[in-house]
């Protein structure tokens, strides 16, 4: 009975870390939500998208985007975008909040950012001389 209860135990955990494993799938900019969609176009106008994925998980549903001039840009299931990473350029100024500009402008004039993040509480920045504010 002990090892009946044993082996019923083992197949349910793989069971359920086989369900937690990603499924991600690269998918066509036209499969993208339409706020996603609308982002990219407006504020990234004229680069080409390189590559996007669907990513799934049990509680987590989620796109990725890469575009032609190392942009990256995650977005939500409804195609908010909460990072964007530009490895060659800076984040358009249009997504910073403007508390953040003007401290940004204030403190640290002339410093570019090449990354944000928004959580439901805060937003994360890195600037170009690499220092990350909070």
């Amino acid at each position: 009975m002990k090892k009946i209860l044993l082996t019923l135990a083992a197949i349910f955990s793989i069971g359920i870390f086989s369900a937690m494993a990603h499924n991600d799938k690269v998918i066509n900019k036209s499969q993208l939500p339409a706020a996603a969609q609308q982002f990219i176009n407006e504020h990234f106008p004229g680069i080409e998208l390189t590559y996007a994925k669907e990513e799934r998980d049990i509680f987590k549903h989620s796109y990725e985007v890469r575009l032609a001039d190392g942009t990256k840009i995650e977005f939500t299931s409804k195609g908010i975008w909460d990072e964007v990473e530009c490895r060659f350029g800076e984040v358009p100024t249009a997504i910073i909040p403007q508390a953040i500009k003007e401290y940004i402008n204030n403190n640290y004039a002339g410093e570019k950012v090449v990354y944000i993040e928004k959580d439901r509480n805060d937003y994360e920045v890195k600037l170009s001389n690499r220092l990350e504010l909070k």
